[in-house]
């Protein structure tokens, strides 16, 4: 019996190990641009709007974590996007503006071209139904509380 037992929580153990390195995978839901466009807001009071020319306007930037690198990060507001791309299929990713859709964008801002920021695009099991979006440095270690964005439906429809 405790054969068993052990066989049972070194499986268990990899299946974890191996799962968490891709939950980002999992969980990835790929949008069209239509669906990205308009207003995007968490609870902690950050708030995106993106536009089809590739522009965004945001505030409460001070709150997302993955911008601690930033200078002055509580002024930042406007900024372009880009969904990324594997331009070579090698999985190797880039910004692209003229990609229609995708998992993640990169957000640049106007006032500081030197801060960039990730943002990853969950959906449950990969259903782009009802996505969220997270700015993240890495999309394996989840999103801190109160940082994932939801689509806004009444802004974005007025």
């Amino acid at each position: 019996m405790r054969g068993w037992r052990a066989i049972v929580l070194a499986v268990t153990g990899v299946v974890l190990t191996a799962s968490c390195g891709y939950a980002a995978a999992i969980h990835s839901a790929e949008i069209p641009q239509e669906q990205l466009v308009g207003t995007w807001t968490s609870s902690a009071g950050t708030s995106l709007t993106f536009s089809n020319d590739h522009t965004f306007t945001g505030t409460g930037f001070d709150k997302v974590e993955a911008m601690a690198g930033c200078a002055h990060r509580e002024t930042l507001s406007t900024g372009r996007w880009a969904f990324y791309v594997s331009p070579e299929g090698n999985g190797s990713i880039v910004p692209d503006e003229t990609a229609t859709r995708g998992n993640d964008l990169e957000l640049s801002f106007a006032d500081d071209p030197g801060c960039t920021v990730w943002v990853y695009l969950y959906g449950h099991f990969g259903d782009g139904e009802d996505p969220s979006m997270c700015p993240t440095k890495d999309p394996d270690d989840g999103c801190p509380a109160g940082g994932y964005l939801k689509r806004d439906e009444a802004a974005s429809h007025s």
